[in-house]
């Protein structure tokens, strides 16, 4: 049986929700972690619900965090062990979050169309993995600091919308970041590319494993065109 999640909420700032944003946290997170983030963008996008849920696993790496999947121990993220692992372990966590999402969008009214996946880290493997596999494409994927699981898989990324294209994708990364390098931010672009998956990218100079101003900003003005929402006056 599919395991089921929850975690943080923040409703529409209008009342309405005619949008949901899923945020994705990072490994040894929770959903607590990254549902700020709406506050940002609540302005932005008044008629857009936020939802952070906690993932389904205990970390072993941080007892009081949660995981998507497990991390192959002292391995780097170029290894080849290290890249199955995390192929298996997206594939694992899959089945988990489209039945949360598939929750959230009836619970609001909505479809495919009004839905967007935030994630950072883990979460943006995650994100990536899952947003293009929906059977219908979301309105908009954005990872930061992440990388892209299984490019040798991208066979699978068959999520379109009504008009037959694929989601708009926003990659953010750090170039201080050492967890996980830049370069995997252009590797990943350069894959979903050559996959017929367009991708846009922001590097935030001077940034680590993390989310600065410049990021959010990128962020909340992608979706807001995801979503057609336009952009507040100056």
């Amino acid at each position: 049986m599919t395991a089921k999640i929850t975690g943080p909420r923040l409703e529409a700032k209008s009342g309405k929700a005619k949008q949901l944003v899923v945020f994705l946290h990072g490994y040894g997170a929770d959903g607590n972690d990254l549902i700020e983030l709406g506050q940002h963008w609540r302005n932005l996008l008044p008629d857009a619900a936020f939802v952070s849920p906690h993932a389904h696993e205990r970390c072993a790496g941080a007892p009081t965090g949660r995981q998507w999947f497990a991390l192959s121990a002292a391995r780097g993220v170029d290894d080849a062990r290290s890249a199955q692992d995390r192929l298996s372990g997206a594939q694992a966590a899959r089945p988990v979050i489209d039945a949360f999402i598939d929750e959230e969008l009836a619970r609001l009214g909505l479809d495919e169309s009004r839905l967007a996946l935030c994630g950072f880290s883990q979460g943006a493997m995650m994100a990536l993995h899952v947003g293009l596999r929906r059977s219908r494409a979301p309105a908009g994927i954005v990872g930061f600091s992440g990388l892209l699981v299984g490019p040798e898989r991208l066979a699978e990324a068959t999520a379109r919308d009504a008009k037959g294209a694929p989601p708009p994708i926003l990659l953010i990364h750090g170039d201080q970041d050492p967890m996980i390098p830049v370069d995997a931010m252009f590797v990943a672009a350069d894959q979903l590319g050559a996959a017929d998956l367009p991708t846009q990218w922001h590097m935030s100079v001077g940034i680590g494993h993390g989310i600065d101003n410049g990021g959010l900003r990128h962020a909340g003005l992608f979706l807001a065109k995801a979503f057609g929402v336009a952009p507040p006056k100056r």
